[in-house]
């Protein structure tokens, strides 16, 4: 069991599964932030439109997601021959696959988290300080992101929970090859198939671990 559980088998899809959600999380924070700050601090016709489509992948089926992907940044599609004409590689298969596709599904509960927590900014300080002639890019850098720090803090969390579960899009997308998109969810789901239980239980453990601190980290941010 020891022996099982040292392996490369076993280790590689946990190093890769915390290489590509700690870059998804870190992605998703950036978008998070940038499209908050150009999208919900306006107000234009369309806007509702705009905010739906961004927390779409959070509720659609996360096959669906792999699929638009695959679509979009496939070998067929004319994002997907740029990439390979620049890069002299499809971007499908790769870890960068992964990577895309578990941003996409963790940005939504970063950007919900945002919103939620500058909507709490007292709008008597942000008053105050355009009175002082502070600029919008200053009061956003400045004000809201700092007093906002709680919910961004519980949206770092929610994302990388989200992204380190990711299953059904980044195998469609990404595919499931050991030791390059090989994540946690995806070997366990091979491991179960070929009933290696003492591999696929490991796995789960240290999901199961992970998540429930991130959940409890959350539920402390909240109090």
């Amino acid at each position: 069991m020891h022996d099982i559980l040292s392996s490369d088998n076993f280790l590689s899809p946990i190093i890769i599964s915390l290489k590509v959600a700690t870059i998804a999380t870190l992605l998703s924070l950036i978008l998070g932030i940038v499209l908050h700050y150009v999208i919900g601090q306006h107000s234009f016709p369309g806007k509702s439109i705009i905010e739906s489509i961004i927390m779409l992948p959070m509720v659609l089926p996360p096959t669906v997601v792999g699929f638009i992907l695959l679509i979009m940044l496939g070998k067929q599609s004319m994002i997907g021959q740029l990439i390979e004409q620049l890069f002299h590689q499809p971007i499908i298969f790769t870890i960068y696959a992964a990577i895309i596709a578990s941003t996409l599904v963790a940005m939504p509960l970063m950007y919900q988290s945002l919103k939620i927590g500058i909507e709490q900014v007292p709008q008597s300080i942000i008053n105050a300080a355009m009175i002082d002639g502070a600029k919008k890019t200053q009061i956003y850098k400045q004000i809201i992101i700092p007093l906002c720090k709680p919910a961004i803090m519980t949206g770092v969390l929610l994302s990388f929970a989200r992204a380190i579960g990711e299953f059904g899009a980044t195998l469609i997308f990404a595919g499931n090859i050991p030791g390059i998109t090989e994540t946690m969810p995806t070997a366990i789901y091979v491991a179960i198939e070929n009933n290696e239980m003492a591999l696929a239980w490991g796995w789960v453990a240290i999901m199961m671990t992970l998540s429930f601190m991130m959940m409890m980290a959350t539920q402390l941010l909240r109090k």
